[in-house]
């Protein structure tokens, strides 16, 4: 993976935004991103999909939920990147953290 490819694959605030909760969580559920981020189902997929096809994340379905974590084979630059963007921009996620973060105690969906 190149730099240029990495940085394209995340030039969407909502891709960015569900990468780097992801990359805090370790995974997390379709929808625990759909309450997050509020945005339909539909549409967060669509982004984790173009996510999975940049090789950034991985998909494993559990029922009728599929979750998503960081792919292991991402080169450790490309790893330490989204760690220190997450952990440095905590203002950027503040509101999709805390609404994370309700959806995960109430755990109604999965």
């Amino acid at each position: 993976m190149t730099p240029l490819q990495f940085y394209k694959c995340m030039s969407e605030d909502t891709r960015l935004k569900s990468l780097l909760l992801i990359t805090i969580k370790g995974e997390l559920c379709v929808c625990d991103l759909t309450a997050a981020l509020e945005l339909s189902q539909p549409k967060v997929s669509r982004h984790l999909a173009e996510l999975r096809k940049c090789q950034l994340l991985l998909d494993e379905r559990r029922g009728k939920w599929v979750y998503y974590q960081l792919n292991p084979e991402l080169p450790s630059w490309a790893r330490e990147v989204l760690t220190l963007t997450a952990n440095e921009n905590t203002d950027f996620l503040a509101d999709c953290a805390n609404k994370l973060e309700q959806a995960l105690t109430a755990r109604s969906c999965c």
